[in-house]
């Protein structure tokens, strides 16, 4: 167990888990209050996600020896900030988290459930995520019309940090937010704000909450993190049963849910940075690296009410313009996918744009409604070309 524990390995865990924290908390942050969550119970979530996939990450890495690395589900939070306020409030938003986190245990305990995630269309699937996540991507454009004083530099720090190495450029977008934040208001926390906490919130489901919340939570969960999480994994010589992993991720995401945190799920960026030869020249040494991530998620967690309140005293476009940088990369992997398979390239347009447009009905929004109109157009295609 010793020799797993190396400059290498410890260097890339730690590098993992601030990429992992500081890359995409403002999109957690901004998910969970999109979808009517108080800055404390943003707060409490945001310390049960990291908590949780602290934990699980440690179980999995110990008991696999193997580098499983966890994290919370970005592109999910990306389409709570999208998805708005739903019937019932956050307690309805944290009844659809519990059944996202019951259907990935089924998912891990009946492989049906995943085959049939895994036979919805690649195309319409990105699609739904890419019309999810243009709405935060503009984001970054419309702060810098907005208070181009402000934002320029953070867009440009980003840019210049990029083009050296592209692992840093979020993380040193969100330093210079801190500095313009301290530099353009005067507000300051209270100290009890900066206290972690947690808050339980009592859960109800609606069928809105249910049909607009849960299942694309789910499908995207399962489509954009954990299938690619288990690619990452295999790519570099790994291959752990599917099950375990699912059904242990689909556990701790229910405990994490009566606090407020949404879902986590198998990793995909910081996996790579743990299972790749940089964290060991010998993969069965690399498993330390997620060990340390892991352990280092817990300690961050105890920060993460002050960090919801560092996003309290900004400017709300300078946070989502952060998150809208963070989610580039996510957004150009979609659309390729989308578009990569001409036969269904109208389809996945279609989907891409019911769900970017922000359509709700009976309370249900967008992202739901572009995978039925992308499904539906693509079964005319492919009848009529029978």
């Amino acid at each position: 167990m010793r020799g797993a524990f190396t400059v290498e390995t410890v260097s890339a865990g730690v590098l993992a888990a601030f990429v992992g924290f500081a890359s995409s908390f403002p999109v957690v942050v901004q998910g969970l209050q999109g979808v009517g969550a108080s800055p404390g119970q943003a707060a409490s979530g945001l310390a049960a996600l990291s908590l949780a996939m602290g934990l699980c990450g440690v179980a999995l890495t110990l008991r696999f020896r193997m580098p499983i690395s966890v994290a919370w589900s970005t592109p999910g939070a990306a389409l709570l900030a999208t998805t708005g306020a739903v019937e019932g409030g956050f307690a309805a938003a944290v009844g659809a988290f519990l059944l996202c986190g019951g259907l990935i245990v089924v998912a891990g305990l009946w492989r049906p459930l995943a085959q049939l995630v895994q036979r919805i269309p690649v195309s319409l699937a990105s699609a739904m995520l890419a019309g999810v996540l243009l709405g935060l991507c503009l984001a970054p454009v419309q702060a810098v019309a907005q208070s181009p004083a402000l934002a320029l530099p953070i867009v440009v720090v980003w840019a210049l940090v990029a083009r050296w190495k592209r692992i840093y450029a979020v993380p040193a977008a969100v330093l210079v937010t801190g500095v313009a934040i301290a530099l353009s208001t005067t507000a300051t926390p209270p100290a009890a704000a900066l206290v972690p906490h947690f808050e339980i919130v009592a859960p109800t489901l609606t069928l809105a909450a249910v049909v607009g919340v849960a299942l694309p939570l789910f499908i995207v969960t399962m489509a954009s993190q954990n299938l690619p999480g288990f690619a990452v994994l295999k790519v570099n010589g790994y291959e752990p049963p599917p099950g375990p992993l699912l059904t242990t991720t689909g556990l701790f995401s229910l405990l994490a849910a009566p606090f407020g945190g949404h879902a986590v799920n198998l990793a995909a960026i910081t996996a790579a940075l743990c299972a790749g030869p940089e964290a060991h020249p010998d993969p069965a040494r690399r498993w330390g690296a997620a060990f340390v991530a892991g352990a280092l998620y817990l300690f961050i967690g105890f920060g993460a009410a002050a960090a919801t309140a560092f996003m309290a005293a900004s400017p709300p476009i300078l946070i989502k313009a952060v998150a809208g940088l963070a989610l580039l990369p996510a957004l150009g992997a979609a659309l390729r996918a989308a578009l990569q398979s001409e036969a269904e390239r109208e389809a996945a347009v279609v989907t891409f744009l019911v769900a970017a447009s922000g359509l709700t009905i009976a309370g249900i929004g967008g992202a739901f409604w572009g995978l039925v109109a992308g499904g539906a157009l693509l079964g005319l295609t492919r009848m009529a070309g029978r």
